[in-house]
């Protein structure tokens, strides 16, 4: 670069890039936001008058190519972030793109190489950043012999209540826009792979309750994706975890995590993100205190200037990371297309 200011571009400028990436990059000494390509010139428009960007360009490529950015920010749907990132990589840009990384772990793996052909530019995923808070706890309570041996796990996500059959269609529900993405699947696997490391087998059952819904061109929508998916999980580590994830169970549990171990119990609650353990004696569970000190959270557009600077490497999210939680995504799929057991990795 000619001097100290990085320069962001972004393409596609949906609600976390606005939320977070817009304001945390602006708020970042040396860091200038210039850039914008959405997805017609009139949102575009409106996101730089809101943000202060100089520049709104009628095309990705457009602004890929412009020689006024040094790193892009991809905030689209996953079905573009292949092609984006390959561009941006290919341009000379830093890249960051949102998650989950893309369509299927082919893609990813394709992604992963390219960064590798230029080890001089930063290639990051938006993580997972629902558990950032008690991450370093979790993973000192496992090395520290709290739970002993980590025997299983439990983790329950449901996201709404019984079935709707009249709400409107989402992009989530198309598998042409993302992939092989259920639900929360990814950023579920993505933080407890943290915990536990990579799985090495997988057996899934899905169901597609809602089958079709009405399209945005007023038609009829068929779904193939899953509302409901339980998951069981061997991890090379030990453990054995359940996963389920459901957007038709009415009245269900409060969401969390559990954590068995042969000598202490963890309880998560997914909501708060607070922590209730016990050890081998205790008649119940009791408040886990997470010293501020060991709280993480969100420093996503930090640590990608940071790493751009030479300051700290990129810890959250790799593409190597990326791949092994796409990777995850396809073994469920998988598995639920024949009912068998799924070994991981994949190739």
């Amino acid at each position: 670069m000619a001097d100290d200011t990085i320069r962001i571009g972004y393409v596609g400028a949906g609600g976390n890039t606005r939320l977070r990436h817009l304001p945390g990059f602006a708020a970042i000494e040396g860091v200038e936001n210039v850039s914008v390509s959405n997805r017609s010139r009139e949102s575009s428009q409106r996101v730089a008058e809101e943000f202060g960007l100089s520049t709104v360009y009628d095309s990705w490529a457009e602004l890929i190519e412009a020689d006024d950015t040094d790193a892009i920010c991809i905030g689209t749907w996953p079905y573009m972030h292949k092609a984006l990132v390959l561009a941006s990589l290919e341009a000379g840009k830093h890249v960051m793109t949102e998650a989950r990384m893309t369509m299927n772990s082919a893609d990813a793996r394709e992604m992963l190489a390219a960064s590798l052909e230029c080890p001089g530019l930063v290639a990051q995923i938006v993580p997972a950043p629902h558990t950032l808070r008690i991450d370093a706890t979790i993973k000192e309570m496992i090395g520290g012999g709290y739970f002993g041996d980590v025997l299983s796990a439990d983790i329950t996500v449901h996201q709404g209540g019984f079935v709707d059959r009249d709400s409107g269609l989402h992009w989530r529900h198309n598998r042409d826009l993302s992939g092989n993405n259920i639900m929360q699947m990814g950023i579920w696997y993505e933080a407890i792979m943290r915990w536990f490391g990579p799985a090495e087998a997988v057996t899934a059952v899905g169901r597609v309750n809602v089958k079709h819904r009405t399209g945005w061109d007023g038609g009829i929508a068929y779904i193939d994706i899953p509302d409901h998916v339980e998951i069981l999980i061997e991890f090379g580590s030990g453990p054995v975890a359940r996963l389920r994830l459901s957007s038709v169970t009415g009245l269900a549990p409060a969401d969390g995590v559990w954590i068995f171990g042969s000598e202490g119990t963890v309880h998560v609650d997914s909501a708060s993100m607070t922590m209730r353990g016990g050890r081998r004696g205790d008649g119940e569970l009791a408040e886990i205190e997470i010293a501020e000190e060991k709280q993480g959270g969100w420093r996503v557009e930090e640590e990608f200037i940071n790493a751009i600077r030479g300051v700290e490497p990129i810890t959250h999210t790799s593409f190597f990371d990326g791949v092994r939680y796409m990777e995850f995504t396809d073994a469920v799929t998988i598995s639920m297309q024949t009912g068998g057991r799924v070994t991981l990795p994949l190739v």
